[in-house]
């Protein structure tokens, strides 16, 4: 490969305009090439390129045969992700693709099998979007997490307390049809947090939500929105951890916007975002004076205003150019893409059923 990445971004929408000032941060990376089937997409697109002319497509199959690309970022509309990687895994370019990996089990499972298959054949790398991940402070609280700070882990915690969702173009985010569900579309990232976290499989799934709030009163050529605002999701894993996920999508007020616990048999640890500041509590007894010792984790200015995601974005992208080039591995894979959408797609169906499910159901 050149030195320098040809990006193409496919889906210039919100998330794609973050990845475009993103990618202007990466040393060695231009953008050539964008494709969107919406005029004001490309608009947004362009706002974000500055002096850069990239060349302009409607499809993935257009960007896929005439964009001459390296990489190419997908940050289309859930519910397209099957249809525009097909010419996209065809052309063997590398690829990120964004959370939801898929808005089914069944189509998350066929994109492992192109992406297993790509590496196989020429080594074209496949990477799910996974922002949250690389927030620093959440990356800092992994690490120490994973170093054993707080002994042996047995409880995770994770809230969001929130905005509702955005608009999107025809606010296709607002049915569960388009998006797989709150639970597949939102917390597909903090699905994936918990396996990164905990380093084991999810067994069973059992979720207690409901759309209470937000969207009530819309409608879209008759039809009410569907979407999860609220819900409590309680996720057992197969070494005996347990994670819970609280989710309030009312919340606009709130000092944090995501609050994560780890607690071990010596200590608890929490990660605050924002302001990205670690809070590590030791046991100390019954009555005992507290210990607490609090630790601020410093983001980069650049990196935190190109994006909405805490730097995260930036950080993403700098590991993904490093897996291009052949220098580091993909360390989001499609099949982690394929756990974080089946445990949401789990919750999904436990909060509308109101049983727990086993994760074999879904996966065999």
């Amino acid at each position: 490969m050149a030195q320098t990445i040809r990006y193409g971004i496919l889906g210039t929408g919100m998330m794609g305009c973050e990845h475009i000032r993103n990618i202007k941060l990466i040393p060695d990376a231009e953008i050539t090439a964008i494709a969107d089937p919406v005029e004001t997409s490309l608009g947004w697109a362009q706002e974000s390129l500055g002096d850069a002319k990239p060349a302009r497509f409607r499809n993935a199959e257009e960007l896929a045969e005439k964009g001459e690309i390296d990489a190419v970022v997908v940050a289309s509309p859930n519910f397209t992700h099957r249809t525009v990687l097909e010419p996209l895994f065809d052309a063997g370019v590398a690829i990120l693709c964004e959370k939801p990996l898929a808005t089914t089990v069944a189509d998350a499972r066929w994109m492992v099998e192109r992406a297993e298959a790509g590496a196989k054949r020429n080594g074209a790398p496949f990477w799910t979007g996974m922002e949250y991940r690389y927030m620093p402070p959440m990356a800092r609280f992994v690490e120490q997490v994973h170093g054993g700070r707080v002994g042996r882990l047995q409880m995770l915690s994770i809230r969001e307390h929130r905005f509702p969702f955005l608009e999107k173009v025809g606010d296709w985010n607002r049915f569960s049809r388009n998006t797989g569900g709150t639970m597949v579309e939102k917390c597909c990232h903090f699905f994936d947090l918990m396996r990164l976290i905990v380093r084991s499989e999810a067994v069973r799934v059992f979720c207690s939500g409901a759309m209470d709030v937000n969207h009530v009163d819309e409608r879209y050529d008759g039809q009410k929105p569907d979407i999860i605002d609220n819900s409590y999701t309680v996720v057992d894993f197969a070494d005996g951890t347990r994670a819970l996920l609280d989710l309030c999508m009312f919340a606009d007020g709130a000092e944090h916007q995501e609050e994560v616990s780890a607690t071990g048999d010596k200590a608890r640890l929490d990660v605050l975002i924002p302001p990205g500041e670690l809070v590590f509590s030791p046991r100390v007894g019954f009555r005992a004076d507290k210990k607490v010792v609090r630790e601020m984790v410093e983001v980069d200015e650049a990196a935190m205003s190109a994006g909405s995601h805490h730097g995260a974005t930036f950080h993403q992208h700098e590991a993904f150019a490093r897996a291009v080039r052949g220098e580091g591995p993909v360390e989001v894979t499609a099949r982690d893409g394929l756990m974080a959408v089946a445990i949401g797609a789990a919750a999904e169906i436990s909060a509308r059923e109101k049983r727990v499910i086993e994760m074999r159901e879904l996966l065999g």
